[in-house]
């Protein structure tokens, strides 16, 4: 069981990390908008606006619609104003954006907990973003999980925000992997912990902080998506030794198992309107992309690119991929492609990019990328052809979901 364990493991990845919003751009060379930031703020606390201001710097950066300047004259350029107060209610944010001259959008904003003001920049450049007309940042205010180690055979989940500025331990003790977010709203999440030893599948409620449990199985089980509707999941698990995809159905408690290969099948994931299942297998004798139509025996090979393909996710139509370059030691880039089509996009250049996630609009993904001794949480902005990093410095991350 502890060789499937390791075997699951090599497809899906583990990372190091910790803060700080160091921000690499990959890729350069498109002529942007001038955008010019002015803070009109006046706080008291010196340390959360410059934090505030840099946060905010950025998110426009990422955004990927603007060439940022921090002074400059407004004529020609976007203008984005904003005054951030402080009292004994929380935060209060008032965001102008201007352009030729011409008021564009004025809004407030509350934020009672002081320390979630990253998703207060984020907000403020997401709705800036929008009522401008530009390209959408949906995501940029959207929570990320990660399972990170602390200690041997120890592991925390934590919320954080895209730049991990932000980070709120939400279970710890014992061992607790795969998070995965259960609807839009954010407001649920599996999880996989070891009860006893024996993997065991909960809900979790970020309303009512309680775990619900769901399912129990030998050897292995990991929830890896779940459907449009939020009725039904795709879970690895291992009741007779090798994994299998299943799908479960959480209101009828079904199960249903999906693919019933004497190898290894991991990593299900919804495609084509829930109607197939796409996951990873080693039935060519290495760990490759498969698809399976739900209810149909046969699966078919759907990558004919690369000899160590793995980590899928998919949005609608479109699969995302990390893949071993041949004759690179520890190289691993991601691949996008589509379920229509043979066209593959290499979205990586180089080094090890592993566990690619897509954002809820597909039009970013998020992965975990090393730096040397370092890791780090990579954003890469698909239709910009740019990738962003946020290192971290402590801990160990096991897995993501965005």
């Amino acid at each position: 069981m502890k060789k499937i364990f390791a075997v699951f493991l090599c497809f899906v990845a583990s990372v190091f990390a910790n803060s700080d919003d160091t921000l690499l751009i990959v890729n350069k060379g498109v002529n942007l908008p001038k955008v010019v930031v002015k803070d009109k703020s006046n706080l008291k606390d010196a340390v959360l606006q410059k934090n505030f201001y840099n946060i905010l710097l950025n998110d426009l950066k990422v955004s990927s619609n603007f060439e940022v300047l921090t002074s400059g004259d407004e004529k020609g350029n976007y203008v984005f104003e904003y005054i951030l107060k402080q009292d004994s209610k929380g935060l209060n944010l008032n965001v102008i954006i201007k352009a030729d001259a011409q008021i564009k959008s004025d809004k407030n904003y509350i934020l009672p907990q002081i320390d979630q003001y990253p998703f207060l920049a984020h907000k403020g450049v997401k709705d800036s973003v929008s009522a401008l007309g530009l390209p959408p940042v949906e995501w940029m205010d959207h929570k990320i999980l990660i399972a990170r180690n602390n200690n041997p055979k120890k592991t925390q989940i934590i919320l954080a925000d895209y730049t991990l500025t932000y980070q709120k331990v939400i279970i710890a003790g014992g061992l607790n992997l795969f998070p995965k977010w259960a609807n839009k709203e954010q407001s649920e999440f599996f999880y996989t912990a070891y009860d006893q030893n024996i993997p065991t599948l909960y809900k979790f409620d970020l309303n009512t902080n309680k775990a619900t449990r769901l399912l129990s199985s030998s050897g292995m089980l990991i929830a890896s998506d779940v459907s449009e509707d939020g009725t039904k999941i795709l879970a690895t698990m291992a009741p007779q030794d090798q994994p299998d995809v299943y799908l479960y159905d959480l209101k009828a408690k079904r199960l249903e198992k999906i693919t019933n290969y004497s190898g290894i099948d991991v990593n299900g994931n919804f495609i084509d309107n829930d109607t197939r299942v796409v996951f990873v297998s080693d039935r060519l004798g290495y760990p490759n992309i498969f698809v399976q139509k739900i209810g149909n025996s046969s699966a078919e090979q759907l990558v004919f690119h690369g000899r160590n393909n793995n980590h899928v996710s998919t949005y609608q139509n479109y699969i995302v991929y990390s893949s071993r370059e041949p004759n690179q030691y520890g190289v691993f880039n991601i691949y996008l492609m589509s379920s229509k089509s043979d066209y593959i996009r290499q979205l990586t250049a180089s080094g090890k990019n592993l566990f690619p996630r897509f954002s809820n609009d597909g039009g970013s993904i998020v992965f975990i990328k090393y730096l040397g001794e370092q890791t780090a949480l990579g954003i890469i902005r698909v239709n910009a052809n740019k990738s962003f990093y946020f290192p971290l410095k402590v801990g160990k991350i096991q897995s993501i979901d965005w």
